[in-house]
């Protein structure tokens, strides 16, 4: 910065002292001035450039709590996602599986399809505990919150899975409690 206030300084007297026509002849007020305001000017720079690093210290900092936050919400939807799918899974299970008319041959089959969904909540619990409690793979905030997200997303498909199940089962249920009255009815010819 010195050098270039010098150099500036150094050029604008050396052309006072030309005397080549139609070259303004400066006189040392005027010298002055100018290098005053170069000095100012570069102090003003200087404050701009300090400012534009506060500034971009303070976004960098609230994308890192944006990103904390986005983790936290998604871990509480994920949580929230997998009580209400094992309760889910606890509740309407046992009633299918009560049911006089599941047959025995299925319900195996029944249990193995809510237990597949079971299992794959709790591996993307554990995988979450994983992410959340260790540096796993070097992930920043960022690409840690967009993985909670996804995981978040893949618990709502499993509620969505064993909504859409729990309907199933049950509308076969009510089908042949309904075939099964039909054909137990009493009937006075």
């Amino acid at each position: 910065m010195r050098k270039l206030i010098f150099m500036c300084l150094l050029a604008l007297g050396t052309m006072g002292k030309m005397n080549a026509q139609g070259m303004p002849v400066y006189d040392n007020t005027n010298f002055i001035s100018l290098a005053k305001q170069i000095v100012e000017a570069g102090k003003q720079t200087q404050n701009i450039i300090k400012t534009v690093k506060f500034l971009k210290e303070q976004k960098d900092r609230i994308e890192k709590v944006s990103n904390v936050v986005k983790q936290l919400k998604a871990v509480h939807e994920l949580a929230r996602n997998n009580e209400r799918l094992f309760e889910m899974v606890r509740n309407d299970v046992r009633d299918i599986l009560n049911s006089p008319y599941i047959k025995p041959e299925e319900v195996t089959r029944v249990s193995q399809s809510f237990e597949r969904i079971i299992e794959n909540s709790i591996e993307d619990l554990d995988f979450v505990q994983q992410i959340l409690s260790s540096d796993y793979l070097k992930m920043t905030d960022a690409e840690r919150a967009t993985v909670l997200k996804e995981r978040e997303d893949r618990s709502k498909e499993m509620v969505a899975e064993v909504e859409r199940k729990t309907k199933r089962y049950n509308d076969i249920i009510s089908f042949r409690e309904m075939q099964d009255r039909i054909n137990n009815r009493a009937t006075d010819y």
